[in-house]
């Protein structure tokens, strides 16, 4: 039953408002040198009472996105269940090498560095457990079988500690800001802010009823694309009725089936973490490496990978190109439409996915990962998850968005 599916959706009067509290709302996400260390798309397996679901008072959308911007909650303890479920294709394994390898250190690298360990939750099902004090004292740890990883802030220190390999990283919250930039979401608030920042007039906000999550009363919100084409069905979010905070958050593809994303607590505390919690010393015999190491590694290999693209672009230079443009940043990237049918496209100036003979054993293989398609821009290859859909046309363009493949190719038609 949905007692507030008749609150009326916001509207663009409103938009200026939401804006507004969304604003403040960004004051308030935990910072992410800790807590924004998950893959971009991770789920939960949320715990909801047996006891139904609470009598609360009605509000409204806009007040219920009011009472997130508000929550300024400074303690807090708890446990997160994750799981993801994007629909990647079956690669017979080479999918968690891939992420392996990835979560895995590089030579002169560490384990314990979190760009990379954390890497791990983009697949599977994870439990992590979370910790705040505060904006200088954050830990998350992600437990493992029989091995865990840590990533603690404590005033100026980041420490991260793989127990697998004993391996310690360590950095300070000055250094940070590429690993902050580059760290999705973790908890359910960090999500809730990022699906906050894409309501605008193509968005349909309302109170969806309420729900009980790891023992807490909470309103359901519920924001779902205006648009058709939208590979995105819908966002829950479970906010605690007494202080705002985000505690259950759901994405749901419009093809229907389980979640895509669904991150929420299955155990939380508002009270005051005890100081041990944010205490670190490197185990004796732990290989410690300074975060300038690793970013130096990271500076030169960025150089080598652009000065090796230069050598290898297969189209000759234009008047005033610059071929490391678009390596790194992506400079030419345009956006064609808006809200939840934003298409980003990228003109590589090289050429599609190979095939035939002269792509060889990796044409073959990306052909059987991908759907042949055909317009008026020509022919091209279409990479689908439930949530992603990516279209790299033989001449090298790239177009992608959380849209139909329809929609992608109709964008590329538009193009010519």
């Amino acid at each position: 039953m949905a007692p507030y599916a008749s609150d009326e959706n916001t509207t663009a009067g409103e938009g200026d408002e939401q804006r507004s509290g969304r604003r403040k709302a960004a004051r308030y996400v935990v910072p992410g040198t800790v807590m924004g260390v998950a893959a971009a798309t991770i789920g939960l397996v949320p715990a909801l009472a047996d006891s139904g679901d609470p009598d609360l008072p009605k509000i409204t959308a806009q007040q219920l996105i009011e009472k997130i911007a508000k929550s300024d909650v400074q303690q807090l303890s708890g446990t997160v269940k994750i799981s993801t479920d994007l629909g990647l294709p079956d690669l017979g394994g080479l999918e968690s090498s891939l992420m392996s390898g990835a979560a895995g250190p590089d030579e002169g690298g560490s384990s314990a560095d979190p760009t990379s360990k954390l890497t791990e939750l983009a697949s599977g099902t994870h439990t992590l457990r979370v910790a705040l004090d505060g904006p200088d004292k954050q830990k998350l740890s992600l437990l493992e079988n029989a091995a865990e990883y840590s990533l603690v802030h404590n005033g100026k220190d980041v420490w991260g500690y793989d127990s697998k390999s004993n391996e310690v990283y360590h950095g300070t919250a000055a250094q940070s800001p590429e690993h902050e930039k580059g760290q999705p979401p973790a908890t359910p608030k960090d999500f809730a802010e990022e699906a906050l920042k894409a309501v605008d007039d193509t968005t349909s906000v309302t109170v969806d009823g309420t729900a009980q999550v790891a023992g807490r009363d909470a309103y359901k919100l519920l924001i779902k694309p205006k648009q058709s084409g939208s590979t995105v069905g819908a966002v829950t979010v479970a906010v605690d009725a007494k202080t705002g905070t985000p505690l259950k958050f759901t994405l749901t593809p419009a093809s229907g089936g389980a979640a895509v994303v669904d991150a929420g607590f299955t155990q939380v505390s508002f009270d005051r973490p005890a100081a041990s919690t944010f205490d670190f010393t490197p185990p004796k015999g732990a290989k410690v490496t300074e975060e300038k190491a690793i970013e130096k590694k990271a500076i030169e290999e960025k150089a080598s990978a652009e000065a090796g693209a230069r050598k290898h672009t297969r189209h000759a230079p234009k008047a005033g190109e610059d071929l490391g443009k678009g390596v790194g940043g992506l400079d030419g990237m345009k956006t064609l439409g808006e809200g939840w049918n934003a298409i980003a496209v990228l003109d590589t100036g090289g050429e599609g996915v190979p095939s035939g003979g002269a792509g060889g054993d990796l044409g073959g293989f990306m052909n059987s990962l991908g759907d042949k398609v055909t317009g008026k821009f020509g022919s091209g290859t279409v990479f689908s998850t439930r949530l992603v859909n990516a279209l790299i046309t033989d001449d090298g363009k790239v177009y992608v968005g959380m849209v139909t493949k329809d929609a992608l190719v109709k964008a590329a038609d538009a193009g010519k």
